[in-house]
Parts: structure tokens; C-alpha cells; sequence
């Protein structure tokens, strides 16, 4: 079951949800144009991969673009792929805007961005050797899914 809309009206544009699912789409189009997308090294050079941030391997000069610390934020507006990006983005669309409105804009990026470092350090602890770079929003959309089922646990 795909949800398609919500019936929770906001009071508020929700800003921040427009501008992060516009910076995704961004990104998105960025790494499709770019040579590297297909090679997959893009995701090695951006991606969160765990065993690189808890130090037990390093990438290869020509794929090392950021400090591994870094990964936790740039991973988090990347895309494996268009199903990836559109799921993710259509979450974003229905359930953000009600949970910017409760918690205001400044709380709500703060709120996004925990979100999506929580979920990633979790996956990043679960398997600290992985050498498989970690991609998406899926972590942070996760932590408004979770805020809008306590927020509006009535809600169609």
C-alpha cells in the first residue's frame, strides 16, 4: 500500500521539506550526469561506508573526496536509483510537511538531520567492517515516519 496523500492540513509552508526534497532532486540529477555514477565510484567517494568512518580501512587516494565524518551528511541526500529517490521523496512529500508545521523549521532540520545521522550510525554499528558504501534518505525519512505515527497516530 502506497500512500498518496494525507489528510492533515498544515498551517505553515513547509519550507525546509520543499528545499530538502529539492536539493535531493539536485543531487540526484548531479550524479547521473556524472561518469563516475555509472562506474559506481561515486557512491565509494560520497557514500557512508562504515568500515572507512570507524577506520579499519581507507579509500584509495583517487576515490578520497571528503573525511569520512563528512559521508554521514553527503550520503544522506544521495540516491541509488530513480525508485530509490521517488520513494523516498513521495514519504518526504505526504508526512514532512506535518512535522515541520509541529515542530517549526529551525526544529525540523535539527530534527531531519539527527534522524538520518541516528539511522546511519546504527547501521554503520551493526556492521562496523562493511565495506558496502551506505546511500539515501531512507534513515531521516524513517524519523519523520516515526514523529508523524506518534504526532498523528489518527491520521488518514
Amino acid at each position: 500500500m502506497i500512500p498518496l496523500k494525507d489528510d492533515n492540513p498544515t498551517s505553515n509552508r513547509p519550507v525546509i521539506t520543499y528545499f530538502i526534497i529539492g536539493l535531493c532532486a539536485v543531487v540526484f540529477l548531479m550524479q547521473l550526469s556524472s561518469p563516475s555514477y555509472r562506474t559506481g565510484q561515486l557512491f565509494y567517494s560520497y557514500g557512508l561506508i562504515p568500515s572507512v568512518l570507524m577506520g579499519h580501512n581507507q579509500l584509495p587516494s583517487n576515490l578520497y573526496t571528503i573525511p569520512a565524518v563528512a559521508t554521514i551528511f553527503s550520503s544522506m541526500f544521495m540516491h541509488g536509483g530513480f525508485m530509490h529517490i521517488i520513494g523516498n521523496m513521495l514519504y518526504m512529500w505526504i508526512f514532512a510537511d506535518n512535522i515541520e508545521d509541529d515542530l517549526g523549521s529551525k526544529n525540523f532540520i535539527i530534527f531531519y538531520l539527527l534522524s538520518g545521522i541516528g539511522a546511519a550510525m546504527t547501521q554503520v554499528l551493526i556492521n562496523t567492517q562493511s565495506p558496502i558504501p551506505m546511500v539515501g534518505a531512507s534513515g531521516a525519512i524513517g524519523g519523520v515516519l516515526g514523529a508523524y505515527l506518534i504526532n498523528h497516530p489518527k491520521a488518514r
